[in-house]
């Protein structure tokens, strides 16, 4: 049973060498629970599905490296170029390779201020396998990312929760339905192939309480963070990795420390639902792709 695993974090999540470090941990945790990791790149216009422990340095390494969401992913790889994966080309190349779940830290959404929108709201309305993450990034426009996951299909439902996490912190005020336990979401996406569906399952896991950073810190750091920016002159694919290393600065690194604890929570469930897909899948219950 795989687990795809998006590789954003290596080289635009993370400062070096916390990100080789994390990315090691977040495999190592998918082994140590049952699974195999399936860390997605694109390293000289090849897509790999599992990167190994080289190719994920050279990732974190290599001095050119794209952000590839959807869209740019033929141009990266007609080009023979390097590129990390987003939420929204991860969840296409795991679905494409017939890996049923995804695990990630936040997924992208509705920024406040003019429009700007991540495609991976659009992806995840579009292909049918599970995503767990911590809630949208904290630096996004959370109810305008809610409703816009509502507008567009996304089935959306909160691990053991009642609320949709704010990344960082474990509440946002904004409800959700609840799922109590991996075999509810397994059985959550049997129901959507069922239906013909084609949105995600989309997982909301709040950050583990030890390391949640409450929404007031968050909110003081992201003023800063987005004064930063207007004062940057950065624009497109630049602004959400960063406006998260502003955070990293203003916090002094504690968004980073709150950022693997999430990614690890976050990998761990995604290998229990993969391995209650694959107990369905065993009892033929899951329509193939």
């Amino acid at each position: 049973m795989r687990v795809a695993l998006e590789s954003t974090v290596i080289t635009h999540g993370l400062p070096y060498p916390q990100n080789v470090e994390t990315a090691f941990s977040l495999e190592q945790i998918v082994r140590d629970h049952g699974g195999e990791p399936a860390t997605v790149g694109v390293l000289d216009g090849q897509i790999k599905i599992g990167m190994t422990a080289d190719e994920i340095q050279r990732l974190a390494k290599e001095p050119v490296v794209f952000k590839a969401g959807v869209r740019e992913l033929s141009i990266i790889i007609s080009q023979k170029s390097c590129a990390s994966t987003t939420v929204s080309a991860t969840a296409r190349l795991a679905y494409l390779n017939k890996i049923h779940v995804f695990a990630t830290g936040g997924i992208g959404g509705v920024h406040p201020g003019p429009w700007d929108v991540s495609m991976d709201l659009f992806e995840l309305s579009r292909t049918p396998i599970v995503v767990v993450s911590a809630g949208p990034k904290a630096i996004l426009d959370l109810p305008g990312t809610y409703e816009l996951l509502e507008t567009i299909g996304v089935t959306v439902v909160g691990y053991q929760t009642d609320e949709m996490p704010a990344f960082y912190s474990r509440s946002s005020g904004i409800r959700l339905p609840r799922a109590n336990n991996p075999a509810e979401i397994a059985a959550m996406l049997v129901q959507s192939r069922k239906l013909g569906l084609t949105n995600a399952i989309l997982v909301f896991n709040p950050i583990p309480q030890d390391d949640e950073i409450s929404n007031e810190e968050v909110e003081g750091w992201k003023t800063l963070s987005n004064q930063d920016l207007k004062e940057s002159g950065k624009s497109g694919k630049e602004v959400t990795p960063y406006l998260l290393s502003r955070m990293a600065f203003h916090s002094g690194n504690r968004t980073v420390k709150s950022n693997r604890s999430l990614l690890e929570n976050n990998v761990l469930l995604a290998t229990r639902i993969g391995l209650e897909i694959e107990k369905l899948s065993n009892a033929n219950k899951l329509r193939s792709i």
